[in-house]
């Protein structure tokens, strides 16, 4: 039997690797993020996205895919496009797709699960969009939307200007790529604690939680011809499941394999799966970004189209005998995250962008307050403000979560 010295190490070496599979999606989705918030004009996001079309919503779609990335970066970018005048819809359309139409995230399905549930992802990423516009159409409160934009215009420091120049002007200037630079810093700066705490509780939960925990969540996992009742239960148990590990499906996915080896129906898993938009840290930056009138709104609006996805595509799979077998989920027991890989390179060329970006920003900032010493723009990436109990509560947390981490690397030297 393991050492709970041995587990501590363990669950240390999966938070770490967890975090450094993600590192450059982060890295990348905030680039893009910041790179909106600099270059496009509110005019320009409206002429394209700014009302739920289907040419708006199908743009938000394809921006969406091809800026795939983890759902705190995707979630950073969406703020961004919502900012800038973006329709809710389109918005969310953007969200859904770079959070479940991804090619890295079909990969690893392919590698723990097998290709029912890599076509899954993709036919279930464009439900949720279709399913998400309908019930937001059906059920959006009058006046959310409008609040829920100044809101996040405030939170990104929008001041409402929209007469920025050209943005091959921006692009090709240094001032431009400055303000790319302070505003990457800012995104960071959102969500690190989140992030921290995040990942090192999913360590924790991977090692520590037995999965007869996550077996008895699911109502009659295990029988062979499930009732509606018992797919819909377990539709709806996925995302409850899936609050428990905390981040997204990225990490989630070798415990997606657990569960559907274990019995628990297709549409559980794929619940689950589809459930890394409304765990606790992406909703509680969703109430930074909009308020949490609009985010307790969007979860409801998630939660209704992924359950409705997944038992859409459970059913739409039987009726093509296209269900897969419980002899398609490979459980891998030996992860190795921080192998000389693709990973490897892109969080090297992202870790040097970021120290370079930081350097830069604190060379103006230094430059600026010698300038001007009343100047405050160099510290706008604490505006967000750490002055209220939950954030310091978090910090706090996050503290303790880096001495955990840390204990258990480090754990193997003293106990021989």
């Amino acid at each position: 039997m393991k050492t709970f010295l041995t587990l501590w190490n363990e669950a240390a070496v999966t938070s770490l690797g967890l975090f450094w599979t993600a590192f450059w999606a982060f890295g990348l989705g905030y680039l893009i993020s910041s790179m909106i918030q600099v270059f496009v004009t509110r005019s320009r996001m409206k002429k394209g996205m700014g009302k739920a079309s289907i040419g708006s919503v199908g743009l938000g779609t394809f921006f969406g895919f091809l800026s795939s990335s983890c759902s705190f970066a995707a979630l950073s970018t969406t703020r961004s496009l919502f900012a800038k005048g973006a329709g809710l819809v389109p918005a969310l359309a953007f969200m859904l797709s770079s959070t479940n139409l991804v090619v890295e995230l079909g990969i690893i399905i392919a590698l723990f699960l097998s290709w029912q549930f890599v076509l899954g992802e993709y036919l279930g990423g464009v439900l949720l969009i279709l399913f998400m516009w309908a019930v937001v159409a059906l059920t959006l409160p009058k006046g959310l939307e409008k609040k829920a934009r100044e809101h996040a215009r405030a939170k990104s420091g929008d001041d409402g200007d929209d007469d920025n120049p050209d943005w091959r002007s921006m692009i090709r200037s240094a001032e431009g790529w400055l303000k790319v630079a302070r505003q990457y810093g800012m995104e960071w700066d959102m969500v690190w604690k989140d992030v921290s705490i995040g990942f090192t509780v999913a360590g924790i939960i991977a090692i520590f939680v037995p999965r007869e925990f996550f077996q008895a969540l699911f109502i009659d996992s295990g029988a062979a011809h499930p009732a509606f009742w018992q797919v819909l239960a377990q539709a709806v148990i996925g995302p409850i499941a899936a609050f428990f590990t905390f981040i997204g499906s990225m990490g989630n996915v070798p415990l997606a394999a657990v569960l559907f080896t274990n019995g628990v129906s297709f549409a559980g898993v794929m619940a689950f799966l589809f459930s890394d938009l409304v765990v606790f840290p992406v909703v509680r930056i969703q109430a930074g970004y909009y308020g949490w009138k609009m985010a307790l709104y969007l979860v409801g609006v998630l939660l209704l189209a992924l359950v409705a996805t997944s038992v859409v595509l459970h059913y739409g799979f039987a009726a093509f005998d296209m269900l897969p077998t419980e002899s398609a989920g490979r459980i891998m027991a030996d992860r190795h995250f921080f192998a000389v890989d693709y990973t490897m390179f892109l969080n090297v060329a992202f870790a040097v962008m970021t120290g370079a970006f930081w350097l830069w920003k604190r060379r103006a900032d230094r430059a600026a307050m010698d300038g001007h010493m009343d100047h405050g723009g160099g510290h706008e990436g604490m505006s967000h403000g750490s002055s209220s109990l939950g954030e310091r509560l978090l910090f706090w947390f996050a503290m303790v979560a880096y001495v955990w981490l840390a204990g258990g690397v480090f754990v193997p030297l003293f106990a021989g």
